[in-house]
């Protein structure tokens, strides 16, 4: 069978597990995200802080930094996945980063906050942001340095709040629905909150597509600095 060459090779769920790496009061991450098999509903699941993950069945331990509308689901591209593979020397499996979705075909990077995707047939996600790597991420990949060379090779993947709920499986095609008018991509969104500041007031043009904590820094950015 010939499958489209934008879509899921695979959605992955984490469980909560004790590690020793988290901050988390309760020494507990989901971020160890694991293919599941067959379809896994997806749909809002709140504002952050009392929300979780979109999918169900997926494991959001600490909602301080994580889960939530703005961050209902996370994708990485296999592509980026196998260029890690290359400079680290060993296999990454899908959910190896602790993405819900493992995509081919995508370039995240590239992606415009405000891209509309359709995954199967039902679900439509929004993309708001790019991940901000932390220390829970860096023990779990047990690599030295591990956040700054992610931040420093700025391909963070992109996360999503859903806009229509749907249920996926792995093999479903993506179709980009809609691509906005501005140039703010999550690499850009991405550079702006980690190392150059100073291309904050562009992501304005994104307006209330971004990730709300991201657009109020650039507010904040904005307001104290100027445009």
């Amino acid at each position: 069978m010939h499958l489209p060459a934008m879509r899921l090779l695979s959605v992955n769920l984490g469980r909560a597990k004790a590690v020793p790496y988290t901050d988390q009061p309760e020494g507990v991450t989901g971020i160890d995200k694991r293919p599941a098999e067959g379809p896994v509903r997806v749909a809002a699941p709140g504002s952050k802080g009392v929300g979780a993950s979109g999918l169900a069945g997926d494991s959001v331990c600490d909602t301080r930094h994580h889960g939530g509308d703005d961050q209902a689901v996370y994708a990485v591209a296999r592509e980026d996945l196998d260029a890690w593979e290359g400079e680290l020397g060993r296999a990454l499996p899908n959910g190896s980063f602790g993405e819900n979705l493992t995509t081919t075909g995508l370039d995240l990077a590239g992606a415009l906050i405000g891209e509309r995707w359709r995954v199967g047939p039902e679900l439509l996600l929004e993309v708001t942001s790019g991940r901000i790597p932390c220390r829970t991420f860096q023990g779990h990949m047990g690599e030295p340095r591990w956040v700054k060379r992610f931040t420093e090779k700025g391909v963070p993947g992109a996360y999503f709040r859903v806009l229509e709920p749907g249920e996926i499986r792995a093999g479903d095609p993506v179709r980009i629905v809609h691509r906005p008018a501005h140039e703010v991509t999550v690499a850009l969104q991405f550079r702006a909150v980690t190392t150059q500041r100073e291309l904050l007031p562009r992501l304005l043009a994104a307006g209330d597509a971004l990730h709300g904590e991201a657009l109020a820094t650039a507010r904040k950015y904005v307001a104290q600095y100027g445009a």
